[in-house]
């Protein structure tokens, strides 16, 4: 029987018979909808770590403390009359804490204080902008120092150049003095003997060496200010002995 093109038949799909296939009957654990787990706590510390403020240089900032509250003392309770813009020493600084030329009343040898002054004029200061200058360098370099040679070793450091800056003083010249700028200058000279090897002499040593002191020795021939190049140029000469010393073996930390 023909079919037409138009029409062609339509094609049916197979069929398929499907039976039950027995099984065993298995107890399947109940499924939860949601699975809660306890979520931790959220610390700041886990992705930020805490940080301890650590008193790491303790010579260094007892020092840089105790000249501060000489210095707020020496301002407000011990303060002076004194023009605006100038920085002068109080009462409590031209008391304790300065150096006077031998032969004078302050330094008499009958006069306990004397001795005390001689290297407790490196804590007085004229004023916060004569303390924050010497400090700046001092919290500088200082922590540097005190980790190189030790805690010890730095404090003979600081007395020695303290002791013999006010010896001379008193001993050369007609004027006061009062300040750590002789512990900055040995400070400055000493660190640049950091890396040095034994036997050896750094050529950072000698280029700060001639830049600071020399300047220091220009200004002293030059100058006519109030500022103390003897104090600068003694402690740059003690910071090259001690840096000398320790660099052949005679210090230790």
């Amino acid at each position: 029987e023909n079919q037409s093109i138009l029409n062609p038949p339509v094609s049916q799909s197979p069929q398929f018979s499907c039976k039950p296939v027995p099984c065993s009957p298995v107890s399947l654990p109940p499924v939860p909808l949601f699975s809660c787990k306890p979520v931790p706590p959220f610390y700041p510390s886990t992705f930020l770590p805490l940080m301890r403020i650590t008193y790491n240089a303790p010579v260094v900032l007892t020092f840089t403390l105790v000249c501060t509250i000489i210095t707020l003392l020496d301002t407000t309770v011990f303060g002076l009359a004194r023009p605006t813009g100038v920085e002068r020493p109080g009462g409590l600084a031209t008391w304790l804490f300065m150096v006077y030329p031998f032969g004078t009343q302050e330094m008499s040898s009958w006069n306990p204080l004397m001795y005390f002054r001689l290297f407790s004029h490196a804590m007085g200061h004229a004023g916060w902008g004569h303390l924050t200058g010497n400090f700046t360098f001092i919290l500088l370099l200082g922590p540097i120092l005190e980790e190189k040679y030790g805690s010890r070793p730095l404090v003979f450091m600081i007395f020695i150049t303290a002791l013999v800056t006010g010896i001379l003083n008193a001993t050369l010249f007609p004027n006061p003095l009062l300040g750590a700028s002789g512990i900055v200058f040995m400070m400055i000279i000493l660190s640049s003997y950091t890396n040095a090897m034994k036997g050896t002499i750094p050529l950072s040593f000698i280029l700060v060496a001639c830049l600071f002191l020399g300047k220091e020795i220009y200004n002293a021939m030059l100058s006519t200010d109030s500022i103390s190049q003897f104090a600068h140029i003694i402690g740059g000469i003690a910071g090259g002995i001690f840096g000398y010393a320790i660099s052949t073996g005679a210090g230790k930390k």
